[in-house]
This record gives structure tokens, C-alpha cells and sequence, in this order.
């Protein structure tokens, strides 16, 4: 039995930070200063401090300048819209990032309506949603863009090929089904209330599966050769990290499969360490 190749996203997303390591050296010596990254958490989570922590540890890996902003759970909106408008008005800074969740008395939306769409390294700003869906000049998110990156690295051609996106969340599901489109892919989006999802995630050469539920989708419904995308990030009942895919059934059958971890969670970061170059490239244009 010939089992599908693992994408190691941990090796692929290291190979583009020591891009953007070369790259931040060119800006500096060109410009005279280092591209700058803000990351902002409000409180205490602790699943937010452990992904604040991996990416500072990778914009300082890439030489980057990094600023972790800590501010308390009481802090009240109106003064943390004052910080991200003072971030937006300072010319050192090129990308800022609010870890999310926030606090239940900071209003998400607004928060990412306040960043300014330039320096917005999420791509989560509406007017890079917009950019997105419009074909026009944006900032995609880092996820998606790491997924596309991914399946790229397979030397999968995804013209006239089938795609299924299983989940439909803004930040992952709708925008790389657009990636996937932009890219000549026949699209379907499946979710948690199609019915007999097995038929539907068949039909794909490529599978991305991002819906939070472990395990959901096992061997027996995935098309032999299919490329395997999990964005999963769950607990067993072990406590062990796994994703929404079962992996050991969906190996034997897959042409390719992201783990868990290990998979699409290191490209999220390498993607945001490309994106801060975006910003950075961007700003130095106008």
C-alpha cells in the first residue's frame, strides 16, 4: 500500500522565514531600518500567549523588528482603539497584529475596522476582504495563503482540478475557497450541515478541512490521490493535539496530508512574516 507523503509544514515554512531573513537584511541596508512587526494581547489566555510567544520568536528569527504590546483584561476599548490609532500613525511600524480572542467588552469588529488596511497583517481588515473577493491589490490572510502555499509545494496543478473546502469560516473556509477559484479550481464549499458530506469530500482532488471537529473526516472519504489539507487543531480524548482529520485512515489513501501538528500551523506564521514584508514594501512605495 503506497502512503500519501507527508507536507511537512515545519521544513516548507522554514525555507520561506530564511526568506524573509534574507529579505529584511536587503530593506534594512536599502532603507536604513528594519521592517516592524506590533503584536498586541489582552490578557491572560493562555493558547493566546503561546501563539503571541511562536510569533515574535519568528519575526525575531527573521531579523525583523518585533514589539509585543501586553495589555490587562480590563483594559477598556475606547483606550485600546486610542493604542491601535497611535499605531497606525507611527511611520516605524509596518504591521500590526491583535491576537484574538479579545475580551468580551472589546468589540472584535471594530478593533479590526481600527487597524489601518496597510499595516492590517492579518488581511482581516474589510477592505482586504474586499480586495480579496474583488480580485484587487490586498493583503490575503495568513492561513489561506499558507494553505495555497502548501498544495503549491506538491506540484499539484490546480487548473480544472476539484477542490472541496470543508467549513466556511471568514478566516480560513471562504477565503481560500476564493484562493483556490483564483487559481482555476472547479470549488465546492461543504459544512457542517451538508448532507452526506462523504460523497461530497469524494469528489476532490484537493481537500482542505478546517471546521474544529477531530476526526471528522476519515479514509473512506477521500478520493484515492487526493491532496489532504487539515487546519484542525483539537483535543482527543487523550489530550493529545489532533486535527479534523483522521489521520492514520486518510494516509494510506491521500497522495499527500498535512499532520497535526506540524502541518498548516507553521505556514500561518511563515505567511505573516511575508506579509509584514508586503506591508512594509507597500508603505515605501507611496
Amino acid at each position: 500500500m503506497i502512503m500519501g507523503k507527508i507536507l511537512d509544514g515545519k521544513a516548507i515554512s522554514l525555507a520561506i522565514k530564511d526568506e524573509v531573513r534574507a529579505e529584511v537584511a536587503e530593506l534594512e541596508a536599502k532603507y536604513g531600518r528594519k521592517p516592524c512587526l506590533c503584536v498586541i494581547i489582552v490578557g491572560e489566555n493562555p493558547a493566546s500567549q503561546v501563539y503571541v510567544r511562536n510569533k515574535v520568536k519568528a519575526a525575531e528569527y527573521t531579523g525583523m523588528e518585533s514589539r509585543l504590546i501586553a495589555l490587562p483584561e480590563s483594559t477598556p476599548e475606547a483606550e485600546f482603539l486610542q493604542k491601535i490609532k497611535s499605531l497606525n500613525e507611527d511611520a516605524s511600524v509596518d504591521g500590526i497584529l491583535v491576537q484574538l480572542p479579545l475580551p468580551k467588552h472589546i468589540n472584535e469588529e471594530k478593533v479590526i475596522d481600527a487597524i489601518a488596511p496597510e499595516k492590517d497583517v492579518d488581511g482581516f481588515h474589510a477592505s482586504n476582504v474586499a480586495g480579496l473577493w474583488l480580485g484587487k491589490d490586498r493583503i490575503d490572510p495568513c492561513t489561506p495563503a499558507g494553505i495555497m502555499h502548501l498544495i503549491d509545494s506538491t506540484g499539484c496543478q490546480l487548473a480544472g482540478k476539484h477542490a472541496v473546502v470543508v467549513g466556511r469560516s471568514n478566516i480560513v473556509g471562504k477565503p481560500v475557497a476564493k484562493l483556490l477559484l483564483d487559481r482555476n479550481a472547479t470549488v465546492t464549499i461543504a459544512h457542517s450541515r451538508t448532507a452526506d458530506l462523504g460523497a461530497v469530500t469524494r469528489q476532490a482532488d484537493v481537500l482542505v478541512v478546517a471546521v474544529g471537529k477531530a476526526g471528522l473526516v476519515t479514509g473512506d472519504m477521500v478520493k484515492p490521490g487526493a491532496v489532504v489539507i487539515d487546519v484542525g487543531m483539537n483535543r482527543n480524548a487523550e489530550g493529545k493535539l489532533c486535527g479534523d482529520v483522521d489521520f492514520a485512515s486518510c494516509q494510506p489513501v491521500a497522495s499527500w496530508i498535512t499532520p497535526v501538528p506540524g502541518g498548516v500551523g507553521p505556514m500561518t506564521i511563515a505567511m505573516l512574516m511575508k506579509n509584514v514584508i508586503r506591508c512594509f514594501r507597500q508603505r515605501k512605495a507611496y
